[in-house]
């Protein structure tokens, strides 16, 4: 799977790389149909202090692409809730599949 990172209004961290592709990459193991991960970090500014660091995930499937989108006070919080809300998505595509 290749994944490609985005950054807007934030400065690029290999951290937050190794942590997002090691969180996809269980993904993978359980789900072999996926083909490419395009991430994305900004920020934004919010009058809560508990959001505003957002990660936005998109999966290439096949079939229409699957998307997530989480902000809160730290982006290693944005991407664990973005890739639980993919991987339920991806259990729904996958039980999808089975039945065709």
């Amino acid at each position: 799977m290749n994944i490609n990172f985005e950054y807007h209004a934030v400065k690029a961290s290999n951290r937050l790389e190794i942590l997002a592709a090691e969180k996809l990459n269980k993904l993978l193991n359980k789900f072999d149909f996926v083909v490419r991960a395009d991430v994305f970090f900004k920020i934004e500014n919010t009058s809560q202090p508990d959001t505003g660091m957002i990660c936005s995930i998109r999966l290439s499937t096949p079939g229409p692409r699957l998307f997530a989108e989480s902000s809160n006070g730290a982006f290693e919080a944005s991407i664990a809730e973005s890739v639980s809300e993919l991987e339920r998505q991806l259990d729904r595509r996958k039980a999808k599949m089975k039945t065709f």
